[in-house]
């Protein structure tokens, strides 16, 4: 098996020189710092699509739902909020 950046000799792990070169670096770098920021909810999105857990969605979504009924029945729509239930 082979790994790059790693040396596997006797049972040993070793690093090896670092894979990417200094311009590699730099020329990452330089494309990260210059591309847009993303959201909150972007960066959400992408967790859950990335680590597959989409069962924290729905999860999310009644929370965020609790919550906006606790935030509005301290407002002046309150009295509509109690004739749902």
């Amino acid at each position: 098996m082979t790994v790059p950046g790693l040396s596997f000799s006797m049972g040993k792990v070793t690093l090896d020189e670092d894979p990417m070169s200094k311009d590699e670096k730099q020329r990452e770098f330089l494309d990260q710092v210059g591309s847009k920021r993303s959201g909150l909810v972007t960066e959400f999105i992408d967790f859950l699509k990335h680590n597959k857990k989409w069962w924290l969605a729905p999860i999310i979504i009644f929370m965020l739902l609790i919550a906006a009924l606790a935030w509005v029945s301290g407002s002046g729509g309150a009295p509509f909020i109690y004739t749902l239930f």
